[in-house]
């Protein structure tokens, strides 16, 4: 089963990679201008596909592994949590210094769903277009751990 859950995983990880590979010059821009309103709105976009992105890894090992999805009100902020405690199934599969890290992208997610384009604010995506690569990369190693010390091939 953990093999197939892997596959699965990789697939999503290379959309994200996809992903920054077609942001990656408005995110270098970025870092040397504050970008307009429609560079902004299109960075927007790609913390919402990056963090819809994560969110999809989660759910495949939740439910594949855990065997459920947290639901209800919260169920988003569960899901992100439950990846920091192991289960009879498995270990933890993020860090607790990643979860704080990726709850700021959901966190974002949730302003970009519920706002209008022009609401959104540099000041406040900044900091989470900056570090968003390397956010990436630490997911990217603590999901080769995961999968590294616990799968039972």
């Amino acid at each position: 089963m953990w093999p197939d859950v892997e596959e699965q995983v990789a697939v999503e990880q290379a959309q994200i990679a996809q992903l920054f590979e077609a942001y990656q010059a408005a995110i270098s821009k970025s870092s040397q201008q504050e970008p307009d309103f429609i560079e902004l709105s299109a960075l927007a976009t790609m913390l919402h596909s990056f963090y819809t992105g994560i969110e999809n890894i989660f759910k495949r090992i939740a439910l594949e592994i855990d065997g459920d999805i947290p639901s209800g009100y919260a169920s988003h902020s569960d899901l992100l949590t439950a990846m920091t405690r192991s289960t009879a199934s498995r270990p933890p599969v993020i860090s607790e210094e990643l979860h704080v890290r990726l709850s700021a992208y959901l966190s974002f997610r949730h302003v970009f769903r519920h706002a209008y384009s022009f609401q959104l604010e540099w000041d406040k995506m900044r900091d989470l277009v900056l570090q968003s690569p390397a956010t990436w990369q630490q997911l990217q190693t603590e999901l080769d751990r995961f999968f590294s010390r616990s799968n039972p091939r």
